[in-house]
C-alpha cells in the first residue's frame, strides 16, 4: 500500500498473495467448464439418439454435468468468497495504522476501499487458467464420456457465454464484493485503526470467561475463537482431500481412469493449499506470542500444541464430513441419475480405501505440522522484541 499522487493503491504485489483464491478459482472453472461446454454440446445430438439405450445415456449424462457443476462449482464458489473476505480483512489488519492515517487526512472509506478492486484479479487469473485448461483437456474428456459409442459422435465447440458466465463475471463481481467488503470493514474510528483496536467486547468477554483456565489450555481455545476463518480452512482441506480420494478410487468402475485422475489432483491440491495458507497465517499471526512464550520457558512442543493443536480435531470432523458427502453424492449417481442405465455396477462403501486415505491424510497433515514447528523453533526472540 503506498499514497501515489492523491490516491491510496494497493498494489498488485498484495493482489499476488491471493494465491489460494487462484487455485480454488483454476480447479473449480477447469471443471465447470468441461461438463457445461460438454453439456452445450451434447444437446446438439438429441434429435440422432435412435436406440432406447442412447436415450437414457444421453439424460444421465445430462444429469451428471448439471450435478457436478452445481456441487462442486457451488462448494468452491463459497469458499473463494470466504477466502476473498479473509485476505482483505487480512490485509486491513496488517495495514491498520496506514489506513488510519489515510483517514485522519481526509480520505473517505469509499475513496481507500474502491483501490481494492484489484483482489479480483486473483480471480481472473485463476478463471483463466482454468478456462483454457478445459480446453486442452475437453478431446480426451469427450472420448471418455463416450467411450463405449453410445452417443454420436460429439463436437467441441466453443462457447462465448461461457466465457462471459466462468471468467468475466466472477471477476467483475469478485471485484466489486472486494470493494463493498473492504468498504464495510474500514467503517471504523480513526483512533481504532491508530490504535490496533480491533477486538469487540463480545471477543473481550469471550477471552475473559475463560482466564481461570491454565495457560495453555485458555491460549489454545482463545485462537480457534478468534481464528474462525482458519478453522473453516483447516476442515474444508481435510474435506477435500476426504471426498476426493475416496471417489476418485470409485471412478474407474463408475466414470473413466482421466476422471479419477482429475478428482484426486484436484482434491489434493485443494487441501494442501488451504492448509498451508490457514497455518501459515497462525504461525504468523502469533510470533510475538510464541516470542514471549519461549523467554518464559515453554518449550516448542508445548508452543505448538497450544496454537496448533487444537485445529486436529477439526481436521477429523472435515475427513469425516467429506466421507459421507462423497458417499452421498455418489449414492445418487448410481441408484438415481444412472439407474436407467444398463450395466451400470452397483456401488457400496469401500472401507479400505477410507481407511487408506485417513492413513494418507494422517501422513500429510503431521508432516505439514512438524515443518510448522521446525518453523516455529527458527523464530528469533531478538527480532521480535526489537520490533
Amino acid at each position: 500500500m503506498r499514497l501515489d499522487g492523491e490516491r491510496m493503491v494497493v498494489g498488485i504485489k498484495d493482489a499476488a498473495k491471493l494465491i489460494g483464491i487462484s487455485i480454488i478459482c483454476c480447479c473449480a472453472v477447469l471443471v465447470c467448464s468441461l461438463f457445461l461446454n460438454y453439456y452445450l454440446d451434447i444437446l446438439q445430438i438429441e434429435d440422432l439418439l435412435s436406440s432406447e439405450q442412447a436415450v437414457i445415456f444421453y439424460h444421465a449424462q445430462v444429469s451428471t454435468a448439471k450435478v457436478v457443476c452445481s456441487v462442486s462449482g457451488g462448494c468452491l464458489l463459497l469458499t473463494s468468497v470466504v477466502m476473498l473476505f479473509f485476505y482483505i480483512k487480512h490485509y486491513i489488519d496488517t495495514h491498520k495504522k496506514e489506513l488510519g492515517i489515510l483517514k485522519a487526512l481526509g480520505y473517505s472509506n469509499l475513496k481507500i476501499a474502491r483501490n481494492f478492486w484489484v483482489f479480483g484479479t486473483g480471480v481472473f487469473l485463476g478463471a483463466a487458467v482454468g478456462f483454457l485448461g478445459a480446453f486442452l483437456l475437453m478431446p480426451e474428456f469427450y472420448e471418455r464420456q463416450n467411450e463405449e459409442g453410445i452417443l454420436p459422435e460429439i463436437v467441441i465447440s466453443f462457447h462465448p457465454s461461457l466465457l462471459l458466465y466462468l471468467v468475466v463475471l466472477p471477476t467483475i463481481a469478485f471485484a466489486m464484493l472486494a470493494v463493498l467488503y473492504a468498504f464495510l470493514k474500514l467503517r471504523r474510528p480513526v483512533l481504532a485503526l491508530l490504535k490496533n483496536d480491533f477486538q469487540s467486547s463480545a471477543k473481550i468477554k469471550r477471552f475473559r470467561e475463560g482466564r481461570d483456565c491454565p495457560f495453555l489450555e485458555d491460549l489454545r481455545k482463545h485462537t480457534l475463537r478468534s481464528k474462525k476463518t482458519l478453522v473453516f480452512f483447516i476442515m474444508f482441506a481435510s474435506f477435500c482431500f476426504s471426498s476426493m480420494t475416496q471417489m476418485s478410487a470409485s471412478m474407474n468402475e463408475l466414470a473413466s481412469e482421466m476422471m479419477g485422475v482429475m478428482m484426486l489432483l484436484i482434491g489434493v491440491i485443494l487441501a494442501c493449499t488451504t492448509l498451508l495458507l490457514a497455518i501459515t497465517t497462525v504461525i504468523k499471526g502469533n510470533t510475538k506470542t510464541i516470542a514471549m512464550m519461549r523467554v518464559f520457558g515453554y518449550s516448542q512442543k508445548e508452543c505448538c500444541r497450544a496454537l496448533l493443536g487444537g485445529y486436529r480435531p477439526m481436521s477429523y470432523i472435515g475427513f469425516a464430513l467429506g466421507t459421507v458427502y462423497q458417499y452421498v453424492l455418489l449414492r445418487i449417481t448410481v441408484d438415481i441419475i444412472f439407474k436407467d442405465m444398463p450395466g451400470m455396477p452397483a456401488y457400496e462403501f469401500d472401507f479400505p480405501v477410507m481407511f487408506l486415505s485417513l492413513a494418507f491424510f494422517l501422513i500429510v497433515y503431521e508432516i505439514v505440522m512438524y515443518c510448522y514447528a521446525e518453523q516455529i523453533k527458527k523464530i528469533s526472540v531478538k527480532e521480535i522484541m526489537l520490533e
